[in-house]
Parts: structure tokens; sequence; C-alpha cells
């Protein structure tokens, strides 16, 4: 059995390595996409088979928690910022990333730090497909495996392939096919198309789905299950065009595999602080805490990331240091009597008031992203209005934070303590010098992760800490049938499946009919912080050209000119409110908020080309390199072929 241990509260699989105890050098786990040749005798046994699988589920969390001596800058986050909900906003930065359009190259602005985390993708999604391969090239050297036990591991290792070449071939399109380890380095890889790509790991994951036990019948949850290759197989599906198979899988998903809904509040209630923000218990609270992401009651998770706090699996996610406001500044955010709005009082603080105890209930923010007002504002309006009842937007249960919701704090200020804040006094003078990064409401059911480390009473400094994560539930199978039935032209079935979300969140409308638009506002909605939403609005993107419908714009689109005009660019030039609107960061010399449409797709990094000094990768559209004549594989069998040919 793969390395694990097992949680005492719930039977919950947590996979772990331990460490590479077999004889693997630290090598392995370098990434080094385009030269794969660690020498492979480990993994000629199964335990090293298994750490190999348990290396590939590890590491899949870390793009929503990411180990590192930095606590900002999550992965995750990168993918934000490349769309409609977000932007990059510790303003104090003197690299930040806003000015896209013109500063993204393939030798500058792909970062792996507090600018973005490209590099990490691009290494770190290679890196996975080795440790997949690594079981995929060596599980017929392993003696003793029945055939049962064979297909099992090769469709997980199938499944983690997948899933990072899917995100491949929507972040940077056209990429080097790595399907082998190697003995000695290959330093002649041709970029592959994105079509031959989605063909291969379409006909993997349709092994997968039938080699991979449901999660029923398994004891513990976190190992890839057959519904999690379903998923992945689905959104294969919608990028190849096959809708009524994508249908017929998440029909199966959703009515024949266990799975279901939360409706109703379940699981532990935890109310981080009744004194300074009271919760109301309902089910859209209990179904994002992080102790109930993974437990047994929860028939929603198809694919939960276990990550609690104590164990040795344990990567702090650090949500509420990197995505609440930095409210505690004292020169940005001031009272009308110009004195500092908010202060962090450890309880041990003479100051301390547990009635505005901000540490406990919300966390200490440095807004390393913030979301746009479309996301904060407009995308929870139907029709023109307000829907108030709607959960994810709730401040009235606790779900939703306001900052005018919060109160001043600061003792010093015997006129405004204890009233509520205000973005403008009485003259219309504005009270926040830094509306960017210190003043936006937040989904505070999706961000409060604490950290029992930090919640002692000396300390004021409240970041956030490991949790149990999504990475696939039901309620997006939902949205991705909706989808499938609108390019299928059944509207009112896309409809349908919209509103069930809708009713789950209690929401006072709903549609009366959806377009691709609706459906994607409501994955905004309802997948904020779990989808990567970038690589999905590229997708979406792509499967609307490949149907030919029309987006909410009355616009039609060609695969073939995406880089020039997608749904992905009208999204965001049309909704994100920074890069469409002249934003300026005053603080780094009035730098701009811009983003062209060619940066759907990311930039091949240049290392990655020069490193591959015998061939050619292939450059997208828009940057310098682009060159259309550069030969590609255009089937995989041809680009698998070819790996062994070494020069």
């Amino acid at each position: 059995m793969i390395g694990k241990i097992k949680l005492m509260t719930e039977k919950v699989l947590v996979i772990i390595i331990i460490q590479f105890t077999l004889g693997c050098s630290e090598d392995f786990l370098k990434p080094d996409p385009l030269s794969f040749y660690e020498p492979a005798k480990t993994f000629t046994t199964r335990a090293g088979l298994e750490s190999a699988l348990a290396m590939a589920d590890r590491h899949l969390r870390t793009y929503w928690s990411f180990y590192s001596s930095q606590d900002r800058s999550l992965p995750i986050s990168t993918e934000y910022i490349f769309s409609e909900l977000a932007v990059y906003s510790m303003t104090d930065n003197g690299n930040i990333f806003t000015d896209i359009a013109n500063t993204l190259t393939p030798t500058n602005g792909i970062g792996n730090g507090d600018n973005n985390r490209m590099a990490y993708f691009w290494d770190e999604t290679y890196n996975g497909i080795k440790y997949a391969n690594t079981i995929i090239n060596f599980i017929d050297q392993v003696e003793g495996l029945d055939d049962d036990t064979r297909k099992e591991f090769l469709g997980r290792a199938y499944f983690h392939r997948a899933f990072r070449y899917f995100a491949l071939v929507f972040q940077f399109k056209d990429v080097p096919l790595v399907t082998k380890i190697l003995e000695v380095p290959k330093l002649n890889y041709r970029s592959t198309t994105r079509e031959a790509i989605l063909e291969m790991i379409t006909k993997d994951l349709e092994k997968a789905v039938e080699w991979v036990p449901e999660q029923s019948e398994m004891d513990l949850t976190g190992m890839i299950s057959k519904g999690a290759c379903r998923q992945l197989l689905i959104k294969c599906y919608l990028a190849t065009g096959r809708w009524e198979d994508a249908i017929e899988q998440a029909d199966i998903l959703i009515n024949n595999s266990g799975y279901s809904l939360m409706m109703e509040p379940f699981g532990n209630f935890i109310s981080p602080q009744e004194n300074t923000w009271p919760i109301t218990r309902n089910v859209i609270w209990d179904l994002h805490r992080p102790e109930n992401k993974c437990i047994p009651a929860n028939k929603e998770v198809i694919l939960g990331m276990p990550n609690r706090a104590g164990t040795d699996a344990e990567i702090k996610m650090r949500m509420m240091r990197n995505y609440l406001p930095l409210l505690d500044n004292r020169w940005e955010l001031k009272s009308p009597a110009g004195i500092n709005a908010i202060r962090y009082y450890a309880p041990a603080d003479n100051n301390f008031d547990p009635k505005l105890d901000y540490v406990t209930a919300y966390g200490r923010g440095i807004a390393h992203m913030r979301p746009t007002s479309y996301y904060t504002q407009s995308l929870w309006y139907i029709d023109g209005v307000e829907d108030t009842g709607d959960l994810r937007h709730n401040s009235k249960v606790g779900n939703w934070m306001r900052m005018d919701s919060l109160k001043y704090n600061n003792r010093a200020d015997s006129e405004w303590y204890g009233k509520n804040l205000r973005l403008y006094d009485d003259d219309g003078n504005i009270l926040c010098a830094d509306t960017i990064r210190c003043w936006f409401d937040w989904p505070h059911y999706k961000i409060y992760v604490p950290d029992p480390e930090e919640l002692v009473p000396t300390n004021a400094n409240h970041r956030g800490g490991a949790g149990d994560w999504y990475c696939y539930r039901l309620a997006e199978t939902y949205l991705l049938r909706a989808e499938a039935k609108f390019y299928l032209g059944d509207i009112a079935g896309a409809t349908a499946d919209v509103n069930i979300i809708r009713e789950r969140s209690h929401c006072d409308r709903l549609y009366s009919t959806v377009t691709i638009g609706d459906i994607m506002d409501e994955r905004a909605r309802e997948l904020y912080l779990e989808e990567w939403r970038h690589m999905e609005l590229s997708r979406v993107s792509y499967c609307l050209a490949l149907s030919g419908k029309a987006d909410e714009f009355g616009k039609t689109y060609s695969i073939d000119n995406l880089s020039n005009d997608s749904y992905w660019w009208q999204r965001v030039s049309n909704y994100n409110d920074f890069y469409n609107k002249g934003a300026v960061v005053w603080q780094q010399g009035n730098r701009p908020y811009t983003i062209a449409p060619h940066n759907i797709y990311w930039p091949i990094p240049n290392w990655a080309i020069n490193s591959n000094r015998d061939g050619i990768l292939r450059q997208n559209p828009g940057y310098d390199g682009y060159d259309d004549s550069v030969p590609v594989w255009d089937n995989w069998e041809d680009a698998v072929a070819d790996e062994e040919k070494i020069e």
C-alpha cells in the first residue's frame, strides 16, 4: 500500500512520502522536463512504484498550497490573475506583475516568486509527468503484481499524466510530449500539438476509468478513484468535441457512482470567533470547512486532497495571508479622525477586545492577490437584480465578509472605536489611500483555513495553515454537463443543471435560460479558488470555438485564431475592471494593469527552448521567437516513436 498515515479522527487517507529510502537520489525530484534520464533501478519493486505514485499524489496539492519557505504567491493565484476574477495586488512590490501585455516575454516575467508562478507550473507539471511515467514505464518489470493491481497502478498513473498535460495544453498550448524515462538526455524534442496530446490522454483516461476502483470500493479517501478519472475524462471529451460522450460520463457520475450534492449542513460545525463574527450554520459553510472536505459524510467530494494540520503530510496553505486585505497598515486605512483603522492584537495584549478579535475571526492578510469588483459585486446579480439569498455571497449568515462590516478597533481612536468602517468621511474624502490592497470584500467561507500553531495567546499574526482541499466535486460535474448540453443546443437541460447548483445555495433567483456566460459565471461563484480559472477559460474558449456556438456577447470564434480573439479575452477585457479601465499602481510609478489577447497562452520559457539545444520548440503567437514554420508533431504516435531517437 502507498506510504500513508491514518488520521485518528476520521478514516482519511493522507498520501505522504516519508522519504525515498529505497535508494533513489534527490536528483529525481528536480524538474528537468526535457531530459528525464534518472536511472530507474529503484522502480523495479512495488514499493518503488508506490513511492512514485505517492509523490505524484502529494505534489498534486502543491498547486493550491505550495511547500516553500515563502508564505505568499500560491501557484493557484497565477491562474486567477490571468482571468476576469482577480489581479495581483501587493502594491509595495517593485516587481508587481500588473503590466502583463508589455512585460511578459519568453525571457522576462515568467516567475516563480512573488510576481507569479508560471515557472512553477511548467517545471512542477513536467515533474508530475515524470512521476507518472516512472510507473507506466517500469510497472512491467515488477514481479508479483497481479493483473488487477497492475491495471490499477497504471490507471492512476494515467490520471496523473493526463491531469498535467491537460493543464499544459491550455496554459502553454503546444508542448513537448514526454512519455518515457530515458537513460540518457534527449535534447531534440519538438512540440506536439494540443490536439494530438488531447487525443492521447483521452485514450489513457478511458482505460483509467475502466481500471481504477470506485471510491466506494476504497476504505480511505485521498487516492485517485474511478470518479476522479471520470471527471477528467469528461473534460477531455469536451475538449475533443465529444459532447454526447461527456454527458454520458457526467450522467454516470451524478446518478450511478454514489455521489450526491450536499444539500444540508453536515459534519463538524466550526465557528472561528462567535464574539467577533458569528456564523449561522449553513450547508455552504460546512461544505468548505477543511475538517469536512474528506470525511465519509461528504458525498459531494470526488477527489479530495488531504492536507491535515498536525500530520507529516501537512503543507501550510496561507490562504488568509494571501487573499485577505491588508488591514493593519498604519498609513493606508484610517478612520475619519485620521487614526489607523485596524490593529491586530494578540489575546494576551492589554488592548485586546474579544468582540473585535480579527486575528482569530479572519486572519491577517497582506493581499498578495485581490478579487475584482466583478467577482465581489457584479457576478452576484441575475438579470440586474442582486440575489441576496445566495449563501455564497451572504454576509448575514457569516459566509461573505464586507469591509463595511468590520469595525474600528484601535484603542487610540475613542471617537470611532467599535463603529463600522467607512470608505469616505462626511465630506466625501476617501479614507483608504490604497484601495487596491486594503479595501475589498472576500469569501470568508472559502479562505478561512486556520493554523492551530498560530492561534496562541501571544501571537497576532494568523496567516492560515494546512487544510484538506477539493480537486474535484460533484457541483462541477453538473456544470460540465450543462456546458456539454449548451454545445448541443439543449438549453433547457443546461439551465436545469445550473439551477440545481443555485438551488443548493438557496438562491432566490434562478435562470430561465442560460448562455455560456451564465455557466461560466456559475463556475466562478461555485468554484472560486478550486478550479484553475485561466486554464478553464482557455479550455472553454477552445470548446466554444469547436462548437460554433456564440458567447454572451454574440461572438463566435475560430480555434486557429484564439491568440488574437478568444472567449477568454472577451471575458477578461469586459469584466476585469483593472485590466480594462486603466487602473495603475501609483506606488510603483503609476505602473498600469494591462493584458493582451495573446496572453491566453503563456510563453514557452526560454530556458526550456535553450536546453533543447538540438531541436526547436514552437513559441506561441504574440511572443518573441514565434515562427509558424517550426515543425511540430501533429499526432502523438509519431512523438512517442521519436522519443528514443537520441541525437
